[in-house]
């Protein structure tokens, strides 16, 4: 994989500066034009082009997939080894039965052994998440590239403004510096509104608004909660690991998880804060509360009795000073605060019910959330095309005879794990499949 990386980087810096004469861009009409250069886009455009279409891909940015460098931390959870269709609906909170088709045309397994294929080796980690094996994105990105390329498609640079329209169909899209690219049929892989900096800005919103199309609001999905409590900023930069959450939405549980957070200057964030993100859905009409147990290994028995063992240990120190072997240090005076012990006291002098309490509370710290941080700031967005408009079997427009979607930019979203990205794969084969 490294020759072909760098022979991949060579020909793409080759590429990215490029500029085709007016004829060129606007001249010849292409089978397929792919608007969007990102996941779904790069996989659409390799794969029809590998039918023998002429395919024309516009990207607005330098490079494409810009936002797929970025995502699991800049090593690309790409899908995740969940092989059971039911399994794999299941992690789609929004709209999950329009998928059936799409997955079901396209698997986990599918896009493992399309990567394996394409020379990228890949691991499956907890939770059955899939990285490639070198921990890099760019691996990911260049043998998309590379797949699209070497499929005959042609990736230009250049920002989608309007489509031009003949009844029912359009004719061309037009680009900002107002040429236009023919085509037959045309696919929006646009994305959403997260990662703006990616060149994910939600511009194919209009262009599907001015085919006629409804878009649900956009919202962030998978983005950092703000909390209203008065020790966050205290804990901010902690990372807690093996923890379990709970999700309250006035009063009633509404989802659990397990595994790791870390605290913000404005909240909370982390895996299973931007999972738990996605079961939050009104802020202004509901009311969320997050209880984190620091200790779900312990049942609250177990956890009386590991205390006393440490209290016994430290039995002439002052309460502040004696729970360093059980917690973070970060986090001893804020639960010291919430335990209502004076942190002075000796733990000789601590009362049962004292101790009791203090089990309670690591085991049930509350946490008010207030809020979303904002849409730039999550891993993808919630709302976009109405599922309505779109034929599941096909991912064509039900209102336009040569328009089709794949990706984000649908109002379809799943949890953390790659099945996002397993959403863009398997909508935009499909996609192609049915051109």
């Amino acid at each position: 994989m490294k020759n072909g990386s760098r022979f991949l980087h060579s020909l793409w810096n080759m590429r990215k500066g490029f500029h085709l004469n007016f004829d060129e861009r606007s001249g010849k009409l292409s089978d397929i034009v792919v608007i969007g250069g990102g996941a779904s886009g790069l996989l659409c455009a390799a794969r029809s082009a590998q039918c023998g279409n002429h395919v024309t891909v516009v990207e607005k940015m330098p490079r494409p997939a810009r936002k797929l460098m970025i995502t699991g931390k800049g090593r690309c959870n790409l899908t995740n080894a969940c092989f059971e269709l039911d399994d794999l609906i299941a992690n789609v909170p929004t709209n999950p039965r329009f998928l059936y088709s799409a997955f079901s045309n396209f698997m986990p397994y599918d896009t493992m052994a399309l990567f394996e294929k394409l020379g990228v080796p890949l691991k499956i980690e907890r939770g059955g998440r899939v990285f490639p094996q070198s921990d890099k994105a760019v691996d990911i990105v260049d043998a998309l590239i590379n797949y699209c390329v070497t499929s005959g498609a042609k990736i230009i640079q250049g920002a989608a403004e309007a489509f031009e329209f003949e009844g029912k169909r359009i004719l061309s899209v037009i680009l900002k510096d107002k040429t236009k690219i023919r085509g037959d049929k045309f696919v929006l892989c646009t994305g959403g509104k997260s990662y703006p900096l990616t060149g994910s800005t939600g511009d194919g919103y209009a262009l599907a608004e001015s085919a006629g199309h409804c878009i649900i609001p956009v919202k962030p999905s998978l983005v950092p909660l703000v909390a209203e409590n008065n020790f966050i900023t205290q804990l901010q930069g902690l990372s807690l690991k093996n923890i379990s959450l709970k999700v309250f939405e006035n009063g009633k549980q509404i989802y659990s998880d397990f595994g790791e957070m870390v605290f913000t200057h404005y909240g909370v964030s982390g895996p299973v804060i931007l999972s738990a993100s996605s079961h939050m859905r009104n802020m202004d009409k509901k009311k969320y509360k997050l209880v984190i147990d620091l200790k779900p290994a312990l049942d609250e028995k177990t956890l009386d009795k590991r205390i006393q063992r440490d209290f016994m240990e430290n039995a002439n120190k002052n309460f502040m000073n004696s729970l360093s072997k059980l917690l973070p240090k970060k986090i001893i005076p804020v639960i010291v605060t919430l335990s209502g012990i004076n942190p002075s006291q000796k733990v000789n002098q601590i009362t049962k019910a004292q101790r009791l309490e203090l089990v309670r509370l690591l085991k049930n710290i509350v946490i008010d959330i207030s809020g979303f941080r904002p849409v730039d700031e999550a891993i993808i967005t919630s709302g976009g095309v109405n599922v309505k408009e779109i034929d599941p079997k096909t991912m064509k427009s039900k209102l336009v005879d040569n328009l089709y979607f794949a990706g984000e930019i649908v109002d379809v979203d799943a949890y953390t794990g790659g099945f996002n990205l397993q959403i863009a794969f398997s909508t935009a084969v499909l996609c192609a499949d049915n051109m």
